[in-house]
């Protein structure tokens, strides 16, 4: 079988006049050569590289290193090797564009002239280098998701098999969870898929209006219905006419409110202020509360007859504490959307940010989590995100000085099987496998420390 031929890509300034690459082996490489940053970028563009040549002769500009950065930028998977005079390295100012070139993005710098078998052995090892960390990236740029509902865990799994059921449906939903788990993003998932997509969603916030004021944002009015009313306003239950109603917090819906929701949920008709006519409505109705409203019904906050009317339906977002092996997909995520138009970057988390990323609670849940990765990565000047970026390392102290030594070891059991189940895609047999215990014994401490599989 032919070997496939590794890209390579040359960049060789316009002034440089020895082609050093000569006697590199035709037979593994494949030589992508420009002369120009701007041909170089066109390469770039047009395939894909995991290796970039870079041979500079004379002293350069700062803008000349600046816009080999934004190359390198174009294209984060790839590494370097670089050959360049001595006296280039020898710059006063450790803060030059060439040494923050060849720190940021080299894999390994070379001293012109260069020996072939030493320029051989560093792109060989450079490429698979690369390989390695390529490999890696992709992993965590492929985002497991539905309708940009991020997650892979077994508990998202079963929510996303729920979601495409209930969407076929057209009953109505009640999202119940805690804040931050992206019940909107449910609830225009559900109306996506559903049969009523032609037509809008119209959301409303049922506890950001103050009482005297929710009943004309849902129902609207008739122009001259009260002082201040110029003109007709169609309220959000009739905008969504032949779609979708999403009624966001509907358990800080103030109790008179509840009984004109009610109604219209009976007659699917509404009345706008100050109107006399019925209008007829067709629409679906999702509704999405941070509280647990059973409870709010047996305290007398809620209606139990809308409770009812509303709940055909019941879907629970899961907190992020329950999702533990998407813990790190959503702050790869988060780190991608955080870092597309950042000049200066860094280039992902340290294990140690890593490790306690999973192990912080999160009782903000994703929005805490997207918070904390988008902060880190404006703030911080490391190349990986360290605990002290994300600010949870004095978090993570306070927390683990008031463990026992039991605890620690439970927690540390519980990460090792996360770590392995993830690993093996949450295969029991080859996880009891890789852990040198029976699936019996895997099941058990499963078991014991409450992971879902």
């Amino acid at each position: 079988m032919a070997q496939t031929k590794r890209n390579l890509l040359i960049f060789q300034n316009a002034e440089s006049s020895r082609e050093f690459y000569r006697d590199l082996d035709v037979n593994q490489w494949k030589l992508h050569i420009a002369r120009s940053i701007d041909e170089a970028t066109e390469l770039i563009v047009r395939n894909k590289f995991l290796l970039g040549l870079c041979f500079i002769e004379t002293r350069q500009t700062d803008k000349y290193w600046q816009e080999l950065m934004q190359l390198s930028e174009r294209s984060p998977q790839m590494k370097w090797v670089i050959g360049l005079p001595k006296e280039c390295l020898c710059e006063s100012s450790i803060y030059s564009f060439t040494n923050r070139f060849i720190a940021e993005w080299c894999y390994d710098f070379l001293v012109l002239p260069v020996d072939a078998h030493r320029l051989q052995f560093s792109l060989g090892h450079a490429f698979g280098m690369a390989e390695l960390t390529n490999s890696l990236y992709r992993e965590f740029t492929d985002f497991p998701s539905f309708e940009g509902i991020i997650g892979n865990s077994p508990i998202m799994r079963k929510l996303f098999k729920q979601l495409a059921r209930v969407s076929q449906e057209d009953y109505s939903v009640l999202i119940e969870g805690e804040t931050g788990t992206g019940k909107e993003r449910i609830a225009n998932a559900i109306h996506t898929h559903s049969r009523r997509k032609a037509k809008p969603i119209v959301a409303i916030n049922c506890g950001a209006f103050p009482s005297e004021l929710i009943q004309a944002e849902l129902f609207g009015y008739e122009k001259g219905a009260f002082t201040g009313a110029h003109t007709l306003k169609i309220g959000r239950i009739e905008a969504a006419q032949g779609g979708t109603l999403f009624l966001d917090e509907i358990g800080d819906l103030p109790l008179a409110q509840q009984v004109n929701l009610l109604r219209f949920l009976e007659e699917r008709c509404i009345v706008r202020v100050g109107g006399i006519d019925k209008i007829p409505i067709n629409i679906r109705i999702i509704s999405a509360t941070h509280v647990d409203l059973k409870q709010a019904v047996e305290a007398g906050k809620f209606r139990e007859d809308l409770y009812y009317r509303l709940r055909v339906l019941h879907m629970r977002t899961p907190p992020l504490r329950e999702r533990e092996s998407d813990i790190e997909l959503l702050s790869w995520y988060f780190f991608e959307e955080s870092t597309k138009n950042l000049h200066k970057k860094p280039k992902g988390f340290s294990r140690d940010a890593l490790y306690l990323l999973q192990q912080h609670d999160w009782p903000g849940n994703i929005r805490e989590l997207m918070n904390c990765i988008h902060h880190a990565v404006t703030m911080s000047d490391n190349q990986l995100l360290t605990p002290a970026d994300l600010g949870l390392d004095r978090r993570h102290k306070e927390r683990h000085d008031l463990k026992t030594l039991e605890e620690a070891r439970a927690d540390a059991d519980r990460e090792t099987i996360l770590s392995v189940m993830r690993h093996t895609r949450f295969n029991i047999s080859q996880a009891a496998q890789s852990l040198g215990i029976s699936r019996v014994s895997l099941y058990r401490l499963l078991d014991k420390y409450h992971l879902k599989i």
